[in-house]
């Protein structure tokens, strides 16, 4: 694929798996602190795209080599920047947009009021945005200290302001109209699985929650083949083979 771009003209770093469906399009978004070459989305990507689905994994502005500091980084920029990824698709192509953690809330957000995405998949989706900063950031101050004790990761007041302002997707999911897939390990410490849960009885649109025991928030190999046949069944019920 050619260079993609932001509004604010960053680039955004990304990887292409082909597939045979050339009519549809998978694009997958990480979470908080991470990029395109988690793991578990490097794992998901190879094995949708061995079963014909092409993928494109996508590191937002900030994170990872794309363009941008990650002191701006926050869950409203990365709207922005997958809507532009989203400019580059052409209309015919049918796109499924995965997210895991904080990009699981950028699908959900996203997905609510942008109907060229026609399919969505959220693995350890955050939901209570508010929640999460008030668990995972008490007694640090933005600006200051930095997330998970990480000098990587700076803890800016961009992110916990934005992350405040949005409080939960749960408004969000129960707007969509996609048929949506939620996958969330039962040991995750990070997100706990009741995001999901109240973000499964939230939406009417077409879904499915699948709980993997034991999993953790990055779940791990053990349970990717389960994630990929999960996802690989969602796909083909509603994009067709």
């Amino acid at each position: 694929m050619n260079d993609l771009h932001n509004s604010s003209g960053e680039r955004l770093d990304h990887h292409f798996h082909p597939g045979e469906h050339r009519s549809a399009l998978v694009i997958l978004g990480h979470g908080l602190t991470g990029d395109m070459n988690r793991p578990l989305l490097v794992a998901l990507a190879n094995g949708l795209s061995a079963r014909g689905w092409p993928c494109l994994r996508i590191s937002f502005s900030g994170n990872g080599d794309s363009q941008g500091s990650f002191k701006d980084s926050c869950i409203t920029k990365q709207i922005g920047d997958l809507k532009a990824v989203l400019d580059t698709v052409p209309d015919y192509v049918q796109i499924a947009y995965i997210g895991h953690s904080m990009g699981a809330a950028v699908g959900v957000l996203t997905a609510a009021e942008e109907l060229r995405i026609r399919m969505l998949v959220s693995l350890a989706g955050m939901t209570h945005t508010a929640d999460f900063v008030r668990r995972e950031f008490a007694g640090l101050i933005p600006g200051k200290d930095v997330i998970w004790e990480d000098s990587a990761f700076p803890l800016s007041a961009a992110l916990v302001d934005d992350m405040k302002s949005i409080g939960s997707t749960l408004g969000a999911a129960a707007k969509l109209h996609q048929p949506w897939l939620l996958i969330h390990g039962t040991n995750d410490d990070v997100v706990p699985p009741a995001d999901s849960r109240d973000a499964h009885a939230a939406a009417v649109c077409q879904k499915r929650i699948l709980e993997i025991p034991g999993a953790d928030h990055v779940f791990d190999e053990a349970s990717y083949p389960q994630i990929i046949d999960a996802v690989n069944g969602w796909l083909a019920a509603y994009f067709g083979t």
